[in-house]
Parts: C-alpha cells; structure tokens; sequence
C-alpha cells in the first residue's frame, strides 16, 4: 500500500506558516501542528506536565505548564533548552506517529515543524516547503504580537537559521508578502502539482 507523501511545512518567526498550513488543510490535506501538539501535552492533565515539573521546579500549576515560567527557565539557556527539547521531541514523534497512522490513507499530509531544518527533520519528510516573506513584513508581524519586543525578536532570530537558508534548502517556496489570494493560489497550485505527480 502506499505511503502519503510527507510535505514538511517550515518558515521562521513572523513568516505566515499557520496561515499557509490552513490553506493546505482547506485543499483537503491534513496538517500536523507540532506546537499545538506540544501545547497539548502541556495543558492540565497534559502527559508532559508532570516531567516538565520534574526538570524545572516551579514552572507548572494546577492549569498545566506555566508556558512565561519556563520560557524565563530556558531563555537564553542553550543547555536549559537542550533538557527541555530532550523531553518535548520524543513526545511530538510518538504523536507525529500516531497521526501518520490515522491518516495512512490519504495522498498527503503535512508536518508543520517551526524548526525543520534545524532539528534535521528534513530526512523525514519527502518534499520541504518554505514559508518566506520580506524581512520588513517578518518584522512588523512579530513586533505586533503581545508582549514581544525588539531584543526578544533578535533572541528568536538567532536560535532559527535564516530566511535565506532556509529558501535555499527547500523543494518550494511559498511567499507570504504578496496579498493572501496570490498565496492561497499558490498553495492550492502546489498541491496540484504534487497530486498530479501521484497520478
């Protein structure tokens, strides 16, 4: 039987890949969000709750994970950070997993992962797309969300690899910075294309 093909979904902060990852889920392709996925198992009753406790004492409450108590744990803490992904990677695979095989029939499916290429998680997936827009439209969308500000903004830019790193690893680019029914066009091409590769 055949496997779906596996898109990985990717684009650094401010770029529009939850926007992008709806429109492939309006086009009939199912999407796993890896953030969700992690806010998920750290909401109250969450399976990460109580590890997450364990490495980092005072970061949880009877509401699940603190999510600004252990961000200020591991902000700017490269080893603090490396614990904490030790524990949340391993979770998002075993549900990755679980979703792959609940969508064993489907053409395609996408893997939303911020850090795809970072992690090295493009050797799981069959085809890499990159949500991209210019750096002045990246900057004003960050810099519009709650409780950001300009040296957060850089801190974040410095753990993920750039723009055009990232442009120059994918299979694709789907670019945000154009008005959302070009990108919307685009996506919906993109899926076409690789429907008809299948054929």
């Amino acid at each position: 039987m055949k496997k779906p093909i596996i898109i990985g979904l990717t684009g650094s902060i401010g770029m529009g890949k939850s926007a992008v990852a709806a429109m492939f889920a309006d086009e009939g392709v199912p999407v796993f969000d890896a953030d969700a996925a992690v806010h998920d198992m750290q909401r109250a009753g969450g399976e990460l709750v109580a590890e997450i406790e364990a490495a980092f004492p005072g970061t949880t409450s009877v509401d699940g994970v603190d999510r600004k108590a252990l961000g200020a744990a591991v902000f700017g803490n490269r080893d603090q950070l490396a614990k904490l992904e030790s524990l949340i990677h391993p979770a998002v695979a075993e549900r990755r997993k679980a979703f792959l095989a609940g969508h064993k029939d489907a053409d395609m499916v996408v893997f939303d992962i911020p850090l795809l290429f970072e992690k090295g998680g493009q050797a799981g997936v069959d085809v890499t797309v990159v949500v991209s827009a210019p750096a002045s439209d990246q900057r004003a969308r960050v810099l519009a969300r709650p409780g950001m500000v300009p040296e957060k903004f850089e801190q974040i830019l410095k753990l993920q690899m750039t723009d055009a790193d990232k442009r120059a690893r994918a299979d694709y680019v789907i670019d945000t910075g154009q008005d959302i029914a070009a990108t919307r066009e685009d996506v919906r091409a993109l899926v076409k294309k690789l429907r008809e590769g299948l054929a």
